[in-house]
């Protein structure tokens, strides 16, 4: 659990001087700081865009369902359009519609508005374009490219737990795809490697502070681009070895899909197993950043939302592949 406790304090530290308006440098430091520059751009020159910039358009309606359509809002990076995929149904946004479509029964219009390249201050400008849709939910993928722009934690932090309360404010349920694990992206060789590691945990654990304080719900990332990414590189990377491949998207879209529906009320919450459910939230941001697929969001404790140790969260590791006949 010393790992967990650290982890804890960090994510505590980033979220208050979010809260307080500070940035702070990093939470590594200015020597990591300064490799993270100098490695950084070497990454890039060999990562290169094989890909552009742009995603395959994918909104539309989706579901062979009559009735009225729920609205789903896709914001962030890279990632939440699919750079890299030709086939618009396999992106990330395609196949969550689908498969909110499938257990609804009802019709899914999507409406991406991510940006490859986006970090998380470009959200307030996604969330003016998102809210015009009217979203019944929005799923927001970001992180990534704060880590790799040096973008102070804090000031991440900040403008994504801007982002979530303003959907949350105009009605929207919201679940957020942490800070994935970028120390399993292969141009990047060590030290960057174990700098980037432990920086996009320790930012992941900070989101899901924000996030389950302003009314959202997190889905941890980390472990879910860490061994299988690393042990099969080929399948789960795409071409640039830098974006994930169809498998990898559709990998990380399923792993959102249960918790896009049970914000939504349409999937039955899990049966917490023994070490799971109810913890402060500073500890289960710290558990979640280190384990793949893992849910956290509020709850209360004798009609209070807030303990000793701050706010209440419950913890839920769900299963890859898991379906709404096995929630």
């Amino acid at each position: 659990m010393v790992w967990a406790a650290g982890m804890a304090r960090a994510a505590r530290r980033i979220a208050t001087a979010a809260a307080l308006g500070g940035g702070g440098l990093t939470v590594l430091g200015a020597t990591a700081y300064g490799l993270l520059m100098a490695e950084s751009l070497v990454a890039r020159r060999v990562i290169g865009r094989p890909h552009g910039l742009e995603g395959p358009p994918s909104d539309g309606v989706y579901g062979e369902f009559t009735g009225l359509s729920l609205t789903l809002a896709m914001l962030g990076d890279s990632t939440s359009v699919g750079l890299g995929m030709a086939d618009p149904a396999r992106t990330p946004g395609a196949l969550l519609a689908n498969g909110l479509a499938a257990v609804a029964e009802r019709p899914v219009r999507l409406c991406v508005v991510g940006k490859s390249g986006a970090p998380s201050a470009e959200l307030d400008g996604q969330v003016d374009k998102a809210l015009k849709a009217d979203p019944d939910i929005a799923v927001i993928f970001v992180g990534a490219n704060d880590v790799t722009t040096q973008t102070p934690p804090a000031v991440a932090v900040r403008h994504l737990g801007k982002a979530v309360r303003r959907l949350r404010d105009a009605g929207a349920e919201v679940v957020v795809g942490t800070c994935p694990d970028l120390g399993t992206v292969r141009p990047i060789g060590q030290p960057l490697r174990w700098v980037t590691r432990r920086w996009s945990r320790q930012l992941a654990a900070a989101q899901t502070v924000a996030v389950v304080d302003a009314g959202g719900r997190t889905v941890a990332f980390a472990d879910l681009l860490g061994p299988e990414f690393a042990t099969n590189p080929g399948e789960m990377f795409g071409p640039d070895r830098f974006h994930p491949s169809d498998r990898g998207y559709a990998q990380a879209a399923y792993a959102v899909l249960p918790s896009v529906c049970a914000a939504l009320g349409l999937w039955p919450e899990p049966r917490p197993a023994r070490g799971e459910g109810l913890q402060p939230i500073y500890l289960a941001a710290a558990t979640a950043a280190e384990e793949s697929g893992t849910e956290v969001s509020a709850t209360r404790v004798a009609g209070r939302a807030t303990g000793p140790h701050g706010k209440w969260a419950t913890l839920f590791r769900r299963r890859l592949g898991e379906t709404a006949n096995d929630a």
